[in-house]
């Protein structure tokens, strides 16, 4: 703030003026009848030394810009009042005359009160025939504005603008202090940052804009005249509407001629000026996410503001916060990547058009920043119209007998996100890396073997009716695919072809409360109701018996995260959808930073990664994938080291994908949002399955970035304790199992019988042959005699049948592996 030198004969003088006129001069233009008056006077003179000196001024609303990560591409724009605050350099000089031209042409001679002009006002209305005139300087107009954006109170807003004499008496002593404090050019400057142009234009900045969509430093003449003619009546003179047009144009000509007369500009450029035909463009400047620069982009920034609306730092309130972000002018650079977004949004148009009830869903995730890059669905993101609706009659059959419209091909619903009733979709298989890392936690190495069976019998008690019971049991019974043995598998390999009897006995080896604690630290959160009571306890997770099957209910952007987790070395980041913010000062906050935590150890992470590399074709040196791959040719596809998993629930439902480089997580979900019974198949790999928007969009976010790939995990978590299994081979059976159990293994016998030179009825060989990890399981085949190789060849690793069904939650029914 610059003060400015007055001289002290002179402001005691305005002040003794303003004392004697405030109840004779001001009362004329107010109240012509009792002007005269000597009460009126007396009460002047009384009131005007009782008014306050002192002016607070609060920050006008701002409008905020939001940005996406290059700094520079719009997002969104949200605000109560379209305003931004420019400084006079920033303004035309021709604007800041016209506007001196238009309402006040002494205001670099005055002192705040042009008592020259209160005078006129005084003789003039006193002829009943004339029209009234004010006496407001420039100087209390802007007190007027100010008092108003600084009231907390509507009470307070009326007194600012009720046409009394006490209204001009205060605005009159405030003048006088104004400008002592402020130089002519800050008051200038402020005035016209909070005037008021209509059509939502607040200040010259947003008038500018709405009307000539340009900055205000490039207004020529002709257009600074009209918006300087128009703060006097925004509404009557509006140029875009019929009746206003003619009556803007005669206004901004009149304020040409004024610029004439105070030597602003000569009498030839303001000919050439009113000879100028009158062109407004009538921008209104975009509202908030339905008014996305891109309308696919509105789901993204529907997420942002749900980001903003949870943070306490924008107020303890949520309408607190809400006027932070529509009023205090940050410029917030968010996290979204264009690149990976285009290439996002693309990619689930390509394999689903916004009119199926089908919804492809995308949501990608920066590993070690948890910055969400990318958010894609096939929908648009606006509100159905109720006089004129759009959207399709639900899939839901009870919805669809009531004629209830459902959400697509528009809506405004998190459905990627998740909240306001959307809980999330089953991702199948895309699980079972939770019972992975709680394994490894446990000291389960990679090459933990197990010979899956084509059915599991575990000890998860469900309900005996459920077709996931074993027969004539209440114990949940998984199955695979087809019916078929899953064979001898290690992690690498159970993973790569998703089978179900496989993950199962390893979820109830370590505990399942373990598996979805490790699913929580991951980041999935337990929104549905039945979910986040299974969840709520070790004991209620402890018989989650198909929670590693992926039966729980979660959000592409969830998985995401929690893959991304894994990639970050098992730094676990809370997704945020911003990267800076800064206030109007330029001041950056530190809510956008990042928020990181180990959660994972980087062994565990790292080989939870190195299985994952085998369900989308890639390998590191460690890596004993087998031959089959559920998703094989996104390695390829993407061109760089890969890792992630499919994953596909009962009927096939839901399909999922989630596909990582070190760079980017992107997971991708595809379900009816509308009727999650859905009777229609979603599928794969096909061009119309999630499969392909997931690889697309990870190829296209990974255009032009480096190949970084994973770090192999270390010996001992790969392999574990790896011991030498006694040879067997034609010994008793019972004698075989204490040798091999006196090795530190855990032995099974074969339920088949193979064809050995050995006596039938003998071991006729172990699976592994060779070595196996203490503690881990060592199956013995039982010969047939007549001859032969001794069986015992058979090694992890091998290829098995593939995605496998497995079952629901307790109680439920059958779920595929995926």
């Amino acid at each position: 703030m610059r003060k400015r030198d007055h001289n002290v004969l002179t402001n005691a003088a305005s002040l003794l003026v303003c004392g004697l006129l405030a109840g004779v001069v001001v009362a004329a233009a107010a109240f012509p009848a009792v002007a005269m008056s000597g009460l009126a006077a007396k009460a002047g003179a009384e009131t005007f030394g009782a008014l306050p000196t002192e002016l607070t001024v609060a920050r006008a609303p701002q409008i905020s810009y939001l940005l996406a990560s290059d700094g520079k591409t719009p997002l969104a724009t949200m605000y109560d009042e379209n305003r931004r605050d420019v400084k006079l350099a920033d303004i035309s000089p021709y604007m800041q005359k016209a506007i001196i031209a238009a309402e006040d042409h002494d205001f670099y001679k005055h002192n705040g009160v042009d008592i020259n002009g209160v005078a006129r006002a005084f003789v003039n209305n006193q002829n009943e025939s004339a029209g009234r005139q004010g006496a407001s300087t420039l100087t209390m107009q802007y007190v007027r504005l100010a008092i108003a954006y600084s009231a907390t109170h509507p009470a307070d807003v009326v007194a600012a603008t009720e046409d009394t004499s006490a209204r001009k008496l205060r605005e009159m002593r405030l003048a006088l202090q104004v400008d002592k404090e402020f130089s002519k050019d800050e008051i200038l400057t402020r005035y016209l940052n909070l005037a008021s142009f209509g059509n939502g234009a607040y200040g010259i900045y947003a008038a500018s804009q709405v009307y000539f969509g340009k900055p205000p430093s490039k207004l020529k003449i002709e257009e600074a005249a009209l918006l300087a003619g128009m703060v006097k009546a925004p509404t009557t003179n509006d140029p875009t509407t019929k009746s206003g047009y003619p009556l803007a144009l005669d206004r901004r000509n009149y304020v040409i001629q004024n610029m004439v007369t105070t030597k602003a500009i000569t009498q030839q450029e303001a000919d050439a000026a009113k000879a100028t035909k009158l062109v407004v463009k009538d921008r209104r400047t975009p509202n908030g996410c339905v008014a996305a620069n891109v309308n696919s982009w509105g789901f993204f920034c529907d997420y942002f503001y749900r980001w903003w609306m949870q943070q306490e730092t924008f107020g303890s309130t949520s309408y607190d916060r809400e006027r932070r972000l529509k009023s205090g002018g940050y410029t917030i650079v968010t996290s979204i990547d264009v690149q990976a977004q285009k290439g996002a949004d693309k990619a689930v148009r390509k394999a689903k058009s916004e009119n199926s009830k089908e919804a492809a869903m995308v949501a990608v995730v920066e590993p070690g920043t948890g910055r969400v890059r990318a958010l894609a669905v096939n929908r648009q993101f606006k509100l159905d119209d109720p006089k004129n609706p759009k959207n399709k009659i639900s899939s839901d059959p009870a919805k669809a007998k009531k004629k209830i419209r459902g959400n697509y091909p528009a809506t405004v619903n998190p459905l990627l996100t998740g909240g306001d009733g959307i809980t999330g979709y089953q991702a199948g298989s895309t699980f079972k890396i939770f019972s992975i890392v709680a394994a490894l936690e446990k000291g389960i190495p990679l090459s933990y073997p197990f010979n899956a069976p084509q059915q599991f019998k575990s000890e998860y008690i469900i309900d005996s009716s459920s077709p996931a019971a074993c027969k004539g049991t209440h114990f949940y019974c998984p199955t695979n695919s087809g019916l078929k043995a899953g064979g001898m598998q290690n992690m690498w390999s159970a993973f790569a072809q998703s089978v179900n009897t496989y993950f199962v006995p390893l979820q109830q080896q370590v505990g399942a409360e373990n598996v979805v604690d490790a699913a929580k630290r991951a980041g999935i959160q337990f929104r549905a109701s039945n979910d986040a009571k299974f969840a709520a306890t070790k004991e209620a997770a402890h018989q989650w018996g198909a929670f590693t099957l992926g039966v729980s209910s979660t959000t592409p952007l969830d998985l995401a995260n929690a893959y991304a987790t894994l990639a970050a070395d098992g730094k676990y980041c809370e997704p945020i959808p911003v990267q800076e913010i800064r206030d109007p000062e330029g001041n950056k906050l530190d809510i956008a930073n990042p928020r990181c935590e180990k959660r994972f150890s980087t062994d565990v992470a790292r080989a939870a990664v190195d299985a994952a590399r085998c369900p989308v074709g890639d390998n590191s040196k460690t890596s004993k994938c087998g031959g089959s791959r559920t998703a094989g040719n996104v390695r390829g596809i993407v061109d760089a080291p890969v890792a992630g998993k499919s994953g596909t629930t009962d009927s096939e439902k839901t399909a999922a994908l989630v596909a990582m480089t070190k760079q980017y997580s992107v997971a991708g979900i595809m379900a009816d949002p509308d009727w999650p019974q859905t009777n229609v198949k979603m599928k794969h790999k096909e061009k119309d399955g999630i499969n392909p928007p997931v690889y697309e969009t990870l190829r296209d976010a990974m255009k032009g970035k480096p190949r970084i790939n994973f770090e192999p995990p270390g010996q001992k978590i790969s392999e574990g304790d790896q011991r030498s299994i006694p040879d067997v081979k034609c010994q008793p059976i019972e004698t075989a199992k204490s040798r091999i159990k006196g090795a530190g293994f855990i032995p099974v016998v074969s339920d088949g019988k193979v064809a050995s030179s050995c006596p039938a009825g003998t071991a006729a060989g172990t699976n592994p042959n060779n070595r196996q990890i203490k503690g881990g399981v060592v199956s013995i085949d039982v010969s047939s005699g007549g001859g032969g190789t001794p069986a015992g060849t058979n090694t992890p690793g091998q290829p098995g049948n593939g995605p496998g069904n497995g079952p629901g939650r307790p109680g439920g029914g059958g779920r595929p592996g995926g």
